[in-house]
């Protein structure tokens, strides 16, 4: 699906270096206690910022891979909590009826502002359609209390916001710098893009849309790779992205075989994902995902 019946001139055997410098499992282990603690979700004040590059002193990681691990580690809390957090909505509502404010029953529940400020609503009867298509589409909707308090959770929630909009687009500049390096190489390939809209018309959904579909046959440190897919943040060893992560190479080896998984803020050495190899952007010119971040601030 998606490589043409002919290749003209016939794929051509490209053989690339890419040379990769993984984070050490123990190493992630301690910079996950450093940059992670309990009810902090949220964007980072600069002196906690600093705090963490302090402790972060020595070890084999950057400040960015570990702001990046953070995120990690509270989406995967966010995740496995959720249900514990949902079946409290009835304490939770409780207490923010009694006037606790979102971010004091965020902290006390270790949960992500917004997925708080859900289970408040949960505890009233919404449904889950309900709450959804209220704080998606109709915030304005709730009274003036829920909509501050509302407000005010999406601004301090890096985890379970709703507007995760600056995430996307972030992610989608690092696939464009992905997308110039092999270009650069002289390597042909398919688009995300251009698969979503073929399969769209051929078969009414996506069905498998890797970042890049090569056409040439790529050999990247001995190994043959058929596609390749960015991922603009650290690749933990952690639970959930590892599962989430594996799901989506599995759809792609059965498809088209082996892979690489590029790394925007590199990887941890002790993660493992069958059928594709792990690399970093250290060969990348990330100047233009610098610009957009730089861009995003003002």
């Amino acid at each position: 699906m998606g490589i043409p019946r002919t290749i003209d001139p016939p794929p051509k055997k490209v053989e690339i270096k890419w040379k990769t410098n993984a984070v050490p499992r123990q190493v992630q282990n301690v910079a996950g206690k450093i940059a992670c603690i309990p009810g902090e979700f949220g964007f980072l004040p600069d002196e906690r910022v600093q705090e963490i590059a302090d402790q972060l002193d020595g070890l084999s990681i950057s400040l960015e891979q570990a702001l990046s691990l953070r995120a990690a580690l509270n989406q995967e809390k966010s995740v496995y909590s959720h249900s514990k957090l949902m079946r409290r909505s009835n304490e939770i509502s409780r207490r923010y009826d009694s006037g606790e404010s979102v971010i004091s029953l965020s902290k006390r529940f270790d949960a992500p502002p917004v997925n708080t400020f859900r289970a408040v609503l949960t505890g009233r009867g919404w449904t889950k359609t309900r709450i959804k298509d209220t704080l998606n589409k109709n915030p304005s909707k709730l009274n003036k209390r829920d909509r501050e308090q509302f407000e005010l959770a999406e601004s301090v929630d890096r985890v379970s916001s709703v507007n995760q909009t600056e995430t996307q687009n972030a992610a989608e500049v690092f696939e464009e710098i992905l997308c110039e390096y092999f270009s650069s190489l002289g390597i042909r390939f398919r688009k995300q893009e251009e698969l979503l809209s073929e399969q769209k018309k051929e078969e009414g959904r996506a069905i498998i849309t890797p970042d890049l579909l090569l056409l040439d046959d790529v050999r990247i440190n001995g190994i043959p790779c058929a596609w390749i897919d960015a991922k603009h943040f650290f690749g933990a060893d952690l639970k959930f992205p590892k599962k989430k992560t594996q799901k989506q190479v599995d759809r792609y080896v059965t498809e088209y075989g082996q892979g690489a998984i590029v790394y925007r803020h590199g990887f941890c050495d002790g993660l493992r994902l069958r059928g594709a190899i792990k690399l970093d952007s250290s060969p990348l010119d990330l100047k233009p995902l610098e610009d957009f971040h730089e861009n995003s601030k003002k």
